[in-house]
């Protein structure tokens, strides 16, 4: 049990300190770093029928909560012997970046591939990103937790990408994990998943999501209370 309790804190001390480092600015997006990842997806859902969220696949290295505008990278498989000249472009889209904002990178059938490591993490970090999504692999991983950089990727590969990915644009439309993401959406990111949010439609998603919020941490202290779930539905109609 003290265990339990233990590791519950290191993730309650995680989440804050991420919302902490994260800097303030646009109130859409400092609204969208404080609701839940699944009250944004759901929201979404409920408001336009839409898929927002990303594959199962893409989990963090470390617990982690933030939400920024989206910079895109799209790299394309390509084996070549002109090492890392092809790959510039996801370089320059990190010294380009604006601060607050998530590095979105897409690596085409990279589930085998690193995306980024931990040089690239660092860069990400010092130039005031909040966070990287990567629909591939990352390796690197003791530096990246080190530096408490959050990174959500497919998984863990030691491989480069240099002289096997070809870069093919910045702030372009890619399609990540399964969701569309144009430069400028907003990409929320928690524990339990990552969502897009496209930029014309956020103030309306967050405002149901704060609402969706407060239903479900209303439900809970009411189940506490009476001790039922079918009362709690019947009164709250969120499950």
């Amino acid at each position: 049990m003290k265990r339990i309790i233990y590791l519950a804190a290191i993730a309650v001390a995680a989440t804050t300190f991420w919302l902490m480092a994260q800097p303030a600015g646009d109130p859409l997006i400092s609204g969208f770093r404080e609701v839940e990842v699944s009250s944004v997806a759901d929201a979404m859902e409920q408001l336009y029928g839409t898929r927002a969220y990303m594959s199962h696949e893409m989990r963090p290295l470390s617990p982690a909560k933030f939400a920024g505008p989206a910079v895109t990278v799209m790299m394309k498989k390509e084996e070549h012997k002109e090492g890392s000249a092809a790959s510039q472009g996801m370089l320059d889209a990190i010294d380009a970046a604006p601060a607050g904002s998530v590095y979105v990178m897409v690596v085409e059938n990279g589930a085998d591939y690193a995306g980024i490591g931990g040089i690239m993490a660092t860069g990400m970090k010092y130039r005031g990103m909040v966070g990287a999504v990567i629909d591939g692999a990352v390796r690197d991983t003791p530096q990246i937790r080190k530096m408490q950089f959050p990174v959500f990727s497919r998984g863990v590969s030691p491989a480069t990408t240099v002289s096997h990915y070809r870069f093919a644009g910045s702030n372009i439309p890619v399609t990540c994990a399964g969701v569309t993401v144009n430069h400028n959406d907003i990409i929320a990111a928690d524990e339990d998943g990552v969502v897009v949010v496209p930029r014309a439609k956020a103030a309306e998603v967050l405002k149901k999501s704060q609402e969706l919020d407060f239903t479900e941490h209303s439900t809970m202290p009411f189940i506490e209370r009476y001790r039922s779930i079918k009362e709690a539905v019947a009164k709250f109609g969120r499950i």
